[in-house]
């Protein structure tokens, strides 16, 4: 268990150093999105690579 100090310090580094993002989906007409973030073994890690992909093709297409 973590002391008051610990959580402290902890919720000190994310306000200071992280930023959280909401990513909400339908059931329904998001079911392929959810499956495939279900499949992989970390959602945070898939979505930011898929992100850094898309800003690599961005920058060799000059969009």
């Amino acid at each position: 268990m973590a002391t008051k100090a610990q959580i402290k310090a902890s919720n000190k580094y994310d306000k200071e150093n992280t930023k959280s993002v909401l990513l909400k989906l339908n059931k329904k007409t998001d079911a392929d999105i959810i499956e495939m973030l279900d499949a992989v073994p970390s959602k945070m890690g898939y979505i930011k690579d898929l992100i850094r992909q898309d800003i690599e093709a961005q920058k060799k297409t000059g969009i």
